[in-house]
């Protein structure tokens, strides 16, 4: 078998003008999968406010310095898109088109680019050229209104659904799908539009059948996996930590209820008149013991229980440490790439990149002289970034 530890993606080249969270994230992805990704960075840095060498999502790829603001800047970037595959940029709409490097600017030099656009709410609508954030995302499309508890208001989930699960990953499935066809006989690149409201919308496709079919009350904790039930929840521990149930079906559930110790005296699942009971019965029994001793209980078992585990925490659980689920890079522990290949593995090669650390190496690589122009000033690799404006332009 041949393999190549580059990743299924090694040979694409993609440009990243830089912004903040899903669009530097799914540009993550593509590196991890072996893309070539060049960062065209700017003068101020990007905005998160940490030092460059801990921003994870900055791994395997490279960057240059680049002033937008100036003709040779955008000299540069077209001369980029020129020679890739594809291009990601997350400003307000029209704000590429502002600066010169709009789809219809990189197409005329290069007509099979992939054109990836990540923005909140889109490129067309009432709230397009608006400011927002996951929150505001993931709360108007119905996803948020879904997490919390039933006399309590809605539980935010980091940005973790809206950012990178309704933004990022559909950026990425928009941009190889779009990617397969620009290569393919009689192909042309095109502007793949993702947006974070759509994406997320998408996500609750399985809630919106079990909807419509009366399997699904619109309100929080009412629902099968919304903590509705009382064998699908998290209880709290002896020591104040807290296991994660999710017995589902009857047989996990025996084997919940049995390894729980009140297979004997437990009320009826199948009567929601008497869920309140069960779940004040499973509670109880919970803070009997410590997180550790019921995690001990639970072990490689059918029950469908596991302890709910800090981000600190998790890359020593046993299972994913087996699986190498976390890696150790350059003195950062981080989410090893996901997910996994047979043929073409991909792995973390590089550090996050430094604002224009890599400009001669890319120039050679890409065959792009222009960016050996004099770079703009800029911070210091090792300084915080200051606020990136572009989106807001």
């Amino acid at each position: 078998m041949t393999e190549s530890a580059n990743g299924p993606l090694s040979g694409v080249r993609v440009v990243e003008l830089a912004g903040i969270g899903p669009g530097p994230f799914a540009a993550m992805l593509l590196a991890d999968l072996g893309a070539d990704v060049v960062r065209v960075d700017r003068p101020g840095g990007a905005g998160l406010r940490i030092d460059p060498a801990y921003d994870v999502t900055n791994r395997n790829k490279r960057s240059v310095l680049v002033d937008l603001k100036t003709p040779d800047g955008v000299a540069q970037v077209l001369e980029l898109a020129e020679r890739a595959d594809v291009l990601v940029e997350g400003y307000r709409p029209g704000v590429a088109e502002r600066l010169g490097v709009g789809p219809e600017e990189c197409l005329a030099r290069n007509p099979r680019l992939v054109y990836g656009r990540m923005t909140g709410w889109g490129q067309q609508g009432p709230l397009a050229d608006t400011a927002g954030h996951d929150i505001g995302y993931i709360a108007i499309t119905g996803a948020l209104g879904m997490i919390g508890p039933p006399d309590g208001p809605p539980a935010i989930p980091a940005n973790l659904l809206g950012d990178f699960a309704g933004g990022s990953l559909y950026l990425v499935i928009g941009v190889l799908a779009a990617l397969r066809h620009a290569r393919a006989e009689g192909g042309a690149g095109q502007v793949v539009d993702a947006a974070i409201v759509d994406g997320t919308a998408h996500l609750t496709a399985m809630i919106h059948g079990m909807l419509a079919a009366g399997g699904w009350q619109d309100r929080r904790g009412a629902n099968l996996l919304d903590g509705g039930t009382p064998f699908y929840g998290t209880y709290e521990t002896a020591d104040g930590g807290h296991m994660a149930v999710g017995a589902l079906e009857k047989r996990f559930y025996g084997e919940f209820i049995r390894l729980l110790g009140i297979e004997d005296e437990a009320p009826d699942r199948d009567d929601p008149a008497a869920w309140d009971d069960l779940r004040t019965a499973i509670a109880a029994r919970f803070k009997t013991r410590t997180r550790a001793e019921w995690t001990a209980v639970f072990q490689e078992s059918d029950a469908c229980v596991a302890p709910v585990l800090s981000l600190r925490e998790a890359p020593q659980h046993p299972h994913l440490a087996t699986r190498g689920t976390f890696v150790d890079h350059d003195g950062i522990t981080q989410p090893a790439p996901a997910p996994r290949f047979s043929r073409t593995p991909a792995a973390v090669r590089r550090p996050p990149a430094r604002p224009g650390a890599d400009t001669e190496e890319i120039a050679r690589d890409w065959q792009a002289p222009g960016l050996l122009a004099p770079a703009p000033a800029g911070p210091p690799d090792n300084a915080p970034a200051a606020p990136h404006r572009a989106e807001r332009e």
